[in-house]
C-alpha cells in the first residue's frame, strides 16, 4: 500500500513535469533565457555599479539599486557577492541594501515566469512592489545606520552605442517573449514571431561582434544549465506538494485576508531556500490548493530575497544588528504589500 502511493505522489510530480514542458519550454522559458543571456553578457555589471560609489547623488543611487537587477540579471545567490562588494567598497547601507532586496526579485526571468505561470497582475505588482520597498528599506536602513553625511561630486553616465543597441535588443527579445500572450492563433502568431526572430538574429550580427554574440551564447546555456534542472525539481515537488497536502490546510493557515496568513506566507517564505525561479511553481501550486493571491504576493516578495543561509552570510556581511533589521523590513514589507494587494487590488 505505502510503495503503490509512493508510486502514485511519482506519477503526479511526473505529470506535472510533463505539462510543464509541454505548455511553457517552447513560447516562454527559451526566449527568457536568450533575453537574460543577452542582458548579463552586453551589459556591464561595471558601468552599473559604478552609479553606487560615493560620488552619486542620492537620488541616482536609489533609483539605480532599485532597478538594476533586471540589468544585471542576477538571482538570489549571485546577489550576494555583488552585495559584499558594494559595500565593503563604500557604498551607503541605504543603496546597498535596496539593491540587495530589489536586484533578485526583480531578475527578468522571474518577472515574466511569474507573470506567465501566476498572471500578470502578480507579474506586474511583484516588480512594482520590489522596486519600491527596495528604496523604502534602503532609506530606512540609511536613516536608522548612516551616521553622517557624504559629500557628493556628480555621476557618471551611460556611454557608446552599444548600450543603446542593448536595449534595442532587449525589446525585440521582449516582444518575442510577450507576443505569444496576445495572439492565439498560431498562424498569425508565426506570421508574427518568425520576422521578429529574424530581425533579433539579423541585428544581433550587425550590431554585436563574433566575440560578443559568443558571450551572448555562453551566459546563455550558463543560465540554462544552471536553472532548467532545480527549476524541473521545482515542478516535481510542486506536483507532489499538490497530492500530498490538503487544500483545507492551506487555506486554514494562508487562505483568508487575516494578517496570521500574511505572516506566515512572509516569514515561511523567509525561511526557505528557493532556487532561481522554483518559488513560481511551488506557490503556483499552493495557489491551486487555496492559497491567497495576497499571501502568494507576500511570499514571492519575501522569498527570492531572503532564505536561512541568505540571513547567514547577510549578517555576516552587515554585521548581526543591521542584518536582523534588514530580515525584519523584508517580511514586514512583504506582508503589507500582500496585504494591500489582497484588500485593494483583488
Amino acid at each position: 500500500m505505502t510503495q503503490d502511493y509512493l508510486m502514485h505522489l511519482f506519477n503526479a510530480g511526473l505529470q506535472s513535469v510533463q505539462e510543464y514542458l509541454a505548455l511553457h519550454v517552447l513560447l516562454c522559458l527559451i526566449p527568457a533565457f536568450f533575453l537574460a543571456g543577452a542582458i548579463a553578457s552586453l551589459f556591464s555589471k561595471e558601468s552599473v555599479l559604478k552609479y553606487f560609489g560615493a560620488n552619486t547623488p542620492k537620488y541616482i543611487s536609489y533609483t539605480v539599486a532599485a532597478v538594476s537587477g533586471c540589468l544585471l540579471a542576477v538571482c538570489s545567490c549571485t546577489v550576494l557577492p555583488l552585495f559584499a562588494g558594494i559595500f565593503k567598497r563604500g557604498a551607503g547601507i541605504g543603496p546597498a541594501t535596496t539593491f540587495l532586496f530589489s536586484a533578485p526579485a526583480i531578475n527578468i526571468l522571474a518577472i515574466v515566469y511569474t507573470a506567465k505561470i501566476l498572471g500578470y497582475d502578480l507579474g506586474a505588482a511583484r516588480a512594482v512592489a520590489a522596486i519600491l520597498l527596495s528604496i523604502i528599506i534602503g532609506l530606512i536602513m540609511a536613516l536608522i545606520y548612516e551616521r553622517k553625511s557624504e559629500v557628493h561630486k556628480g555621476i557618471k553616465t551611460f556611454g557608446g552605442d552599444k548600450h543603446s543597441h542593448t536595449v534595442y535588443l532587449f525589446l525585440l527579445l521582449l516582444a518575442i517573449l510577450v507576443v505569444p500572450e496576445i495572439i492565439r492563433s498560431w498562424t498569425y502568431l508565426a506570421l508574427v514571431e518568425i520576422p521578429l526572430i529574424a530581425l533579433t538574429v539579423y541585428f544581433s550580427f550587425k550590431w554585436y561582434s563574433a566575440e560578443e554574440r559568443k558571450s551572448w551564447m555562453e551566459e546563455t546555456w550558463f543560465l540554462v544549465k544552471m536553472i532548467t534542472p532545480l527549476l524541473l525539481v521545482g515542478v516535481f515537488f510542486a506536483g507532489i506538494i499538490v497530492e500530498l497536502l490538503p487544500a483545507n490546510i492551506v487555506v486554514r493557515y494562508v487562505g483568508g485576508d487575516g494578517l496570521m496568513s500574511y505572516f506566515i506566507a512572509s516569514v515561511a517564505a523567509a525561511l526557505m531556500y528557493f532556487s532561481t525561479l522554483t518559488e513560481v511553481p511551488i506557490i503556483n501550486a499552493l495557489t491551486v490548493l487555496g492559497m491567497g493571491r495576497g499571501p502568494a504576493l507576500a511570499m514571492l516578495l519575501a522569498g527570492p530575497a531572503l532564505s536561512l543561509p541568505n540571513m547567514i552570510v547577510i549578517s555576516h556581511i552587515m554585521g548581526v544588528r543591521k542584518g536582523l533589521s534588514y530580515i525584519a523590513l523584508v517580511v514586514l514589507a512583504a506582508m503589507i504589500s500582500g496585504i494591500l494587494f489582497g484588500y485593494y487590488i483583488l
